[in-house]
């Protein structure tokens, strides 16, 4: 087949392209029924990442592995699939303290796309390579294809890139696997099956994929070091609310009044971490420092 015909056929093999049998009548329900066929199908979320952990958990095992040899993690996708993949680079600087340039979004059309759609950019094969070549991608690197349809053309086209120099691959669908074009290093299937409004990917699909990266990430920055039992030790302190964060922690954690736990910050130069192994060491900022960096960033192995 030529043309659409063939996008058609491709179409009609994926189960979130099905028509729903629970919602067809969403347009002659009210407005709370129809919240409530959205929110039960949304229930059912949850169970298919469950499904999907084992491999969840080797991708944020290779995602700290990789930036604690050196190397980055990227995020490639098209529409939601790339919004999620850049909000989720995005939020990890803030959160553990992670440099901007270690893990990267990068999506169909550039960061404008993020505000405004573009259709059409997912179908730029040789735009998903120029857009990874601009970052020097290597072999170091762990790239992570996000798409709800598994034949985003721009998403398959990164990650053979990827392949092709070495680098180690994700790949992040919500469908069966099928006939892959590529195959992955890592491929984690979160088949959600028909959504709500047909073929509409920003609502079961998208919730299946920011679930599996929040988990993904998370899982990769506590093996990494970066919490304390549940505590965002590495945090960066750019708004008043981390702020305010930064000083909670220290003063529900060594039982510390607000004025204390301030000087204790400022001596350690604002890190949430450092201050906590000076006071529980009765150290200096160096020492501290030292003392993390040979525990490999794990407050909890510092040995007494």
């Amino acid at each position: 087949m030529a043309g659409y015909e063939h996008l058609i056929e491709q179409l009609r093999l994926l189960g979130t392209e099905q028509i729903n049998p629970r919602t067809i009548d969403i347009d002659r329900l009210a407005p709370i029924e129809i919240a409530r066929k959205i929110n039960d199908e949304d229930a059912t979320v949850a169970a298919v990442v469950r499904r999907a952990l084992p491999q969840i958990g080797q991708a944020a095992e290779l995602y700290a592995k990789t930036l604690r040899a050196g190397g980055r993690v990227f995020y490639i996708g098209a529409g939601t699939s790339g919004r999620l993949g850049v909000l989720d680079a995005a939020e990890c600087p803030p959160t553990y303290g992670t440099d901007p340039s270690q893990i990267i979004g990068v999506i169909a059309g550039g960061y404008e796309t993020m505000l405004l759609s573009k259709e059409g950019v997912e179908d730029q094969r040789d735009a998903a390579e120029a857009d990874l070549k601009s970052h020097a991608l290597s072999s170091r690197d762990f790239v992570i294809g996000i798409a709800a349809s598994r034949r985003t053309p721009y998403t398959l086209a990164g990650l053979g890139y990827a392949k092709q120099i070495g680098a180690r691959t994700g790949y992040i669908i919500c469908n069966e696997r099928g006939a892959l074009e590529i195959e992955p290093d890592i491929l984690i299937e979160l088949p959600v099956g028909p959504e709500v409004v047909t073929g509409s990917t920003r609502m079961k699909s998208g919730t299946a994929q920011k679930m599996a990266l929040n988990m993904i990430s998370t899982t990769a920055m506590v093996l990494l070091g970066k919490t304390y039992g549940n505590l965002m030790v590495d945090l960066q302190a750019r708004s008043e609310k981390l702020a305010a964060r930064s000083r909670r922690i220290l003063m529900d954690l060594l039982s510390l009044s607000i004025g204390d736990a301030e000087r204790l910050l400022a001596d350690a130069g604002g890190s949430v971490k450092a201050a906590i192994v000076m006071h529980q060491f009765r150290c200096g900022k160096e020492e501290a420092v030292r003392r993390i960096d040979e525990a490999g960033g794990f407050i909890s192995r510092i040995k007494r």
